[in-house]
């Protein structure tokens, strides 16, 4: 067949697409809708049967939570095969387990990079501009990472808020004569996650088998907080040459303390800085939009011609770089 009778089945196989994948995107809109509604409206029941299964369901879940990442790592899928062997899967398997989401690595990013290709294809076939396309498959791939590490971001601020009562309470457990593993079940039981999670992985990974220290220096990797690391360096000291592992705890616990308030203290003496530096980084931009809107004739050179184009790509480049030094002065280590 030549490539003039091709032609005209290419041109109806465009026009069929251009009708069929906003039907297909309609589709999945109110599909996506519907699961919201329907997870919103169970969600309450789910809570109440969970609680009335108690706490043997906790204990199961997170039992099978630790063998389903055991498993994950001794696998050997088709994602593992093909995207395993890249320096960040590693990384971003961190990311994953910070943020609490029992994925694996290479199948999140043969998923994604997937999405993005097909994202990409798809706007090529409906005649966006290749830049465009291009720019919008890379945001498939960018903005899911953006939101995991958003989400690391948060429950390990919230973690470390927890960690001075975690430890006052195993300091008070030691000395009402529980042991260590029945400290670990204490916090797990009492406290609310994210701690609760991690000290229910560190129970449970005891009771399979592993030894506390492990357990606990898998947990120190898996936070990377330099906090655990603290306390999980006194836990292994104590259980080598003996001491008294309460008191060191109540210290741990003093000093988290002191350096959560000095944070809190820098971070409100700094609110200004940060304040104006978003100031500075969206006035252009609202500017220039009131300006597209007051004047459009006045504004459309930035847009139609190709050296006002490359002032507004410099301008947006400038723009970031002053928004990350901004930040780089107002973030004060504490």
């Amino acid at each position: 067949m030549t490539l003039m009778a091709m032609l005209p089945i290419l041109a109806d196989t465009t026009e069929l697409l251009v009708y069929a994948l906003p039907m297909v995107g309609s589709m999945l809109l109110f599909y996506g809708i519907y699961q919201v509604i329907v997870e919103s409206t169970s969600s309450t029941r789910r809570k109440m049967h969970e609680r009335l299964r108690g706490e043997r369901r906790k204990q199961e879940k997170v039992t099978e939570s630790i063998l389903r990442r055991g498993a994950m790592g001794q696998s050997k899928s088709f994602a593992d095969a093909v995207i395993g062997k890249f320096k960040f899967i590693p990384k971003l398997q961190t990311l994953l387990d910070q943020a609490d989401l029992d994925w694996s690595a290479s199948q999140t990013m043969l998923n994604l990079c997937g999405l993005a290709l097909l994202t990409t294809v798809g706007l090529a076939v409906l005649q966006v501009g290749v830049l465009t396309a291009i720019a919008c498959g890379a945001a498939v791939i960018a903005m899911p990472l953006v939101w995991l590490n958003f989400k690391r971001r948060r429950r390990m601020a919230k973690l470390a808020g927890q960690l001075p009562d975690v430890f006052e309470m195993m300091s008070q457990a030691l000395r009402a004569g529980h042991s260590l593993a029945g400290a670990i079940q204490l916090i797990y039981e009492q406290m609310p996650p994210p701690i609760a999670t991690e000290f229910a992985q560190v129970y449970h990974e005891q009771n399979l088998g592993v030894k506390v220290e492990e357990a606990l220096r898998s947990m120190a990797n898996r936070i990377d907080s330099l906090d655990v690391r603290f306390f999980v360096t006194a836990v292994m000291i104590q259980r080598q040459t003996g001491g008294d592992l309460a008191e060191v705890l109540d210290n741990i616990s003093g000093v988290i303390r002191g350096r959560i308030e000095l944070a809190g203290l820098v971070r409100g003496l700094t609110a200004e800085g940060r304040l104006s530096g978003w100031v500075l980084f969206a006035l252009p931009a609202i500017v220039f939009f009131a300006t597209l809107y007051l004047n459009p004739q006045y504004a459309q050179v930035l847009l139609d011609d190709p050296r006002g184009q490359i002032m507004l790509m410099v301008a947006l480049g400038m723009q970031l770089m002053g928004i990350a030094m901004i930040r780089w002065i107002v973030n004060i280590k504490v």
